[in-house]
């Protein structure tokens, strides 16, 4: 029995900030004070406020530590684990309260969430079983087994109205319901955890931090659908994702919980693992079935869909991770759990990727109909510098973008798609008044034009011309009518292509042009940009009366663009420089390195 347990976050934002090294640091110190058999440390998934890892939490205080070095270490032990001291230096800033640690669930970030999917990450030891069982684990799936028929199952998860987590939101029941009503000598259950959205994290955490509750879920689902096999089809460029699925596998087959005869009720159920080499178009249902079956990745006509023709040609339901991660729970439940969350159309709750112009970069999970207002100024503590909110893109690149002035807009799919806008899988990207929205639009284009898989003409060919298009603007050569042929050819493009990847690739153009149609005008009228990005449509000049001539800009000049000039003030000669625009590159150096902001962008 451990009177303190060390929570440190072991998703891979805190990896990539060292929290290995901590942990070691952590043993290491403990084992010294002779501690071994009081604290117990706990390596777990995300705990969402990914802007403050590496984090700590020790309990039973609730004492949240952020942003905390090796260096650190022996204090927290000797203080804090030794002598019951807390290191209040350490603490996130919003848990101090006088002489009391204000708990996490209180603070801004957490208080306006609720957490289905993201129940166990931070909580518990993902790669231990009898963590993840002490939390209910496979509890759902017994119920499920030994009391529920796979009709009961499938009526359940209609009932919830739990929609499809992946972008589409269909309704996950009724998906399920397709697949059992076909009869068939084999059927398959595939999770889709191929994530590639630009800024998308949500799949990845909670494999990191919950793999059990994907592997309880899809073995539910197989029962419910008639399914023997499953497969997880995930990105290999997520390798802690990887390891602990694959050792939640191989621990709930020694278990029993994988394999013949689960929990003595005669269903059988298996899965195994499938690593994507990268490519985007993937997420697409068919693309992926394609890629587990060894073949190249590319979509397939619809229909038949999966439900009848699938993986290898067989019945099978495809669901997105988070859409899984709400099935233990909608089981173990029941169904009014889930429903009385949300909204009318859009029932239970959404994980949000909160990257971009933000204070708190991170992991969210909120009921539905919670307003684009409070993830953006609550939750995600507002725009750093005091900078203004311009804009969010919802939907990665497949999405559109809500300006400010529908910053109250409740998020759920019907709403989103009212406004030209997607859920998505729940990459959510702030934008503030530094961007170029006619830039955002050939970034996100540009990337589903790598991405495209070239099988359809309308994607592989349309989506070129298109960014062709887009760089001519930004480029200060468009034209009206460029306007004019990008606005047909993304209607084109979405009307003809054959997947959702090409259907869909034309919505941040469209987006940006309808809400923001004056910096397009700009851009091709005024031949500027407004929000100083497109490097071609900027000057840099100095300001002779902020200069005081220290010549810093000048030696920090890559390309010696930057000249010594006199400048005659009255009564005076004074030190200047100027800067020749034949030779600069734009690069920004020169603004950067200016404390008296007398370089003019």
């Amino acid at each position: 029995m451990y009177r303190s347990h060390v929570l440190v976050c072991g998703g891979t934002g805190c990896t990539s900030s060292h929290s290995g090294e901590l942990i070691e640091a952590l043993e290491a110190n403990i084992k010294e004070k002779g501690l071994e058999e009081e604290i117990k440390v706990v390596r777990t998934g995300c705990f969402g406020l990914c802007a403050l890892g590496p984090i700590m939490i020790v309990y039973p205080e609730g004492c949240f530590y952020s942003e905390v070095k090796v260096d650190d270490i022996p204090e927290i032990v000797e203080e804090h684990l030794l002598k019951g001291r807390i290191v209040k230096r350490l603490l996130y800033k919003e848990t101090v309260e006088a002489e009391n640690v204000k708990p996490l669930s209180e603070t801004n970030f957490y208080k306006k969430q609720h957490r289905v999917a993201l129940r166990n990450c931070g909580v518990i030891d993902p790669e231990n079983i009898e963590e993840y069982i002490a939390y209910d684990g496979y509890a759902a799936l017994a119920k499920a087994l030994t009391e529920m028929t796979p009709e009961d199952v499938i009526k359940t998860v209609i009932d919830s109205g739990l929609r499809g987590r992946g972008g589409g939101g269909f309704p996950t029941g009724r998906k399920w319901s397709f697949t059992a009503a076909n009869k068939a000598d084999q059927k398959y259950v595939v999770c889709n955890a191929d994530e590639g959205d630009p800024g998308a994290f949500m799949d990845r955490s909670v494999l990191e931090g919950d793999p059990h509750c994907l592997v309880e879920a899809m073995t539910i689902c197989g029962y419910a659908t008639g399914a023997t096999e499953g497969y997880v089809y995930v990105r290999a460029e997520y390798p802690i994702a990887v390891q602990r699925l694959q050792k939640a596998i191989d621990d709930a087959r020694e278990y029993g919980l994988l394999g013949k005869n689960i929990f003595g009720s005669g269903f059988d159920f298996d899965l195994f693992v499938r690593l994507g080499a990268g490519a985007f178009v993937c997420g697409e249902e068919t693309a992926l079935m394609t890629s587990i079956e060894g073949n190249r990745g590319e979509p397939r006509p619809r229909p038949p869909y999966p439900a009848v023709k699938g993986l290898f040609g067989k019945p099978t339901t495809e669901n997105n991770v988070e859409t899984f991660a709400n099935i233990p729970q909608i089981i173990l439940k029941g169904a009014e759990f889930f429903n009385t969350m949300g909204t009318e159309t859009s029932k239970g709750t959404k994980v949000f990727a909160l990257g971009g112009k933000i204070n708190n970069t991170g992991l969210v999970e909120v009921p539905m109909g919670t307003t684009l207002r409070e993830i953006i100024e609550d939750i995600g503590g507002g725009i750093p510098n005091g900078k203004k909110f311009k804009a969010a893109q919802t939907g990665g690149p497949s999405g559109g973008c809500l300006p400010a002035d529908l910053l109250d807009i409740k998020i759920d799919y019907d709403n989103l798609v009212a406004k030209g806008a997607m859920m998505g899988s729940g990459g959510l990207i702030v934008m503030d008044e530094d961007d170029c929205m006619v830039d955002i639009a050939k970034f996100f284009l540009k990337f589903t034009v790598d991405e495209s898989c070239g099988k359809c003409t309308p994607c592989r060919v349309g989506t070129r011309r298109l960014l062709e298009i887009l760089e001519k603007i930004t480029s200060g050569k468009g034209t009206m009518e460029d306007l004019e042929r990008m606005e047909y050819l993304c209607n084109y493009i979405k009307e003809n292509s054959l997947c959702g990847l090409g259907q869909t690739a034309p919505n941040p153009v469209l987006s940006t042009y309808q809400r923001f149609r004056d910096e397009y005008i700009a851009h091709v009228v005024d031949k500027k940009c407004p929000a100083g990005v497109c490097k071609d449509l900027v000057t840099y000049s100095i300001d002779k009366d902020k200069c005081i001539g220290c010549g810093v800009c000048a030696r920090n000049c890559p390309v010696d663009a930057i000249t010594r000039t006199e400048y005659i003030a009255p009564g005076h000669k004074l030190a200047s420089f100027s800067i020749d625009t034949d030779k600069c590159v734009k690069c920004g150096v020169c603004v950067g390195n200016c404390k008296f902001k007398a370089v003019i962008k």
